[in-house]
């Protein structure tokens, strides 16, 4: 169990830390260089210096890249040394994080009944489960799902409590992702900082899902000298920006800023929207703004971010209803801010105690590189690109669809039928599991049958994905087609969709048209290495050589795993 003890602040300018960022610099690079460039390859300064406020990427080496689905970490920050400081302990809480994950010797797998008799009163309630997914259904239905697969259990600390209990660390994993992973100087650190993010996502989601009208916060109200900074080089370089009140009651602050720059935007800048959650207001807008620098590439370099927290916004047409509200200092949100980190953690866990939420958090340290890392997960919290239509079945059907071995997939989904008559999800995923069996027109019947039935655009879009994905697999790219136009009609922001349709279009020699969807892809998420190269691909068989090399040279700087796009290149590269 990770004991919360006392951690007074030694550092408290810009982030309130354990220690000033020069020493976690040092320390960090010191357990870092003891394994060569194998985790870090590089940290380097990446803005233009134009806004005057630093960001630093750190770059995955060999050994992180085996484990870790991302290849570069942004840090950020009001100075260079503390940008800096986040981008290493970006990379440290990532690696260690997939790290833990990747041994499976750190679980016990059970059945949710196995792991109560086997730890009888020491198990997460199931309440906290049933409210994690926002499900309303009995305990006893509850066990009935959630005895439908194996788990990853793990002892997690509830923080709120102070006592240990062993989850389905998984499970939570399943909900949240990689959301509440952090790393620090100490656990205190890390656990708050982790938790502080949990709050800022659950906001952002709740403000996405509802839109309220937000207080906009008068950043001249602040005596804080960082922030002062801060607003001084938007005003100065003429960008446009809002801070507004996103708190929506919790206990720590939390502060969203929307940005954008009149004389770049669109041709070189975008519409940025974030938020920041910290102890207290000033902090938060600190860590909203710098948010936005990092982000936004300057205003001037054709940065093109992907959204996460909060949506993206296109046009100023569709963000006055963030830009509207009453005006109000920094000082009308609330504060947890202590002396101690420590006991600011403890003023966090008290306010969402009171309203009905519990802290987890489990220690992802990695044993040789020795620096706090942990996953922390609030049962009940929302996030953003958690569908709405969450339920404890839907979750658990998904992983009966797509993990489970077959022979107990019909019988789980006829459980779920039994606990969730009529429910939406129980046609798509006896598709996905029609598509395992490879029974391909089969699955693209079910999925078509499916579609109309979901509730919501972002489903009836994976249902005409999945119809479309289906016929591919049998060959059929002419009709895939159609359903991709639906899918894209539906959720015009999911790169994925756009890649299939390239692909189909290029498998039909269509790759003027390909190359217009591959590019659609790379504006939804720019380090997308396949996109690139797919577009390379496209141009050579146009015969435009110069755009084919400029592809595929750039798509291996991003992925150098893509030997196709090296065989291709050395092709073209061998003809002149």
């Amino acid at each position: 169990m990770i004991e919360i003890k006392s951690c007074p602040k030694a550092y408290s300018k810009e982030q309130d830390k354990a220690c000033s960022p020069t020493e976690t610099v040092a320390r960090v690079r010191e357990r870092l260089t003891s394994f060569g460039s194998d985790i870090l390859a590089e940290a380097r300064r990446i803005d233009t210096g134009r806004l005057g406020i630093p960001v630093y990427m750190s770059i995955c080496g060999d050994a992180a890249r085996r484990v870790m689905p991302t290849r570069k970490q942004m840090g950020k920050g009001a100075s260079p040394i503390q940008a800096e400081a986040s981008a290493l302990m970006e990379l440290t809480e990532r690696y260690s994080f997939f790290t833990f994950w990747d041994d499976e010797t750190n679980f016990e797998t059970l059945t949710w009944s196995e792991a109560e008799a086997k730890w009888p009163g020491r198990l997460i309630p199931v309440s906290e489960i049933i409210k994690s997914a926002g499900d309303t259904i009995t305990e006893e239905d509850a066990v009935r799902v959630l005895d439908l697969v194996r788990w990853r259990f793990y002892p997690a600390t509830n923080v709120t409590l102070g006592r240990e209990e062993y989850v389905p660390l998984d499970w939570f994993k399943k909900l949240n992702e990689f959301n509440g992973s952090s790393a620090g100087n100490t656990f205190e650190e890390s656990i708050l900082q982790g938790a502080s993010e949990l709050v800022e996502r659950h906001v952002s989601a709740v403000t996405d899902r509802t839109t309220p009208t937000m207080p906009t916060l008068d950043p001249d109200s602040s005596d804080d000298p960082v922030l002062a900074e801060l607003v001084r080089a938007f005003r100065d370089n003429g960008i446009r920006f809002w801070l507004k009140d996103m708190t929506l009651g919790m206990p720590a602050p939390t502060v969203a800023a929307l940005a954008y720059d009149p004389a770049t935007f669109p041709d070189t800048s975008e519409i940025v929207y974030t938020a920041g959650t910290a102890a207290s207001p000033a902090k938060a807008a600190i860590r909203a703004l710098t948010e936005v620098a990092q982000l936004a590439g300057d205003f001037e370099t054709e940065a093109n971010y992907e959204a996460s927290g909060l949506p993206k916004y296109t046009s100023l047409d569709a963000i006055s209803h963030i830009t509207d509200g009453s005006v109000a200092p920094l000082s009308s949100l609330p504060s947890i801010t202590a002396g101690d980190i420590g006991r600011e953690l403890h003023n966090l866990t008290e306010g969402l105690s009171a309203q009905g939420y519990t802290l987890y958090s489990v220690s992802t340290m990695h044993p040789t590189l020795g620096i706090p890392a942990n996953y922390s997960f609030v049962p009940g919290f929302l996030f953003r690109e958690r569908t709405e239509h969450a339920s404890l079945g839907l979750f658990v059907g998904r992983i009966l669809a797509e993990e489970s071995p077959l022979d107990e997939t019909a019988q789980g989904l006829e459980v779920l039928e039994a606990v969730y008559p009529g429910a939406h999800f129980l046609p798509f995923f006896r598709a996905l599991a029609s598509l395992r069996m490879g029974d391909t027109d089969g699955a693209a019947r079910l999925f078509a049958a499916a579609e109309p039935l979901q509730p919501c655009e972002d489903d009836k879009g994976l249902a005409a994905f999945y119809q479309a994905y289906a016929l591919t697999q049998s060959g059929d790219f002419a009709a895939a087609e159609p359903h991709l136009d639906r899918a894209i009609t539906h959720c015009p922001e999911v790169k994925e969709y756009f890649n299939l349709r390239g692909v189909s279009r290029f498998k039909r020699k269509d790759f003027e048209h390909a190359i217009e969807d591959f590019r659609a892809a790379l504006d939804l998420d720019s380090g997308s290495a396949m996109d690139l190269a797919n577009m390379g691909m496209c141009y050579k068989n146009l015969g435009r050589r110069d755009e084919a090399i400029h592809c595929l040279a750039n798509a291996l700087k991003l992925d150098q795993s893509l030997d196709f796009a090296r065989v291709h290149l050395d092709e073209i590269l061998g003809d002149r």
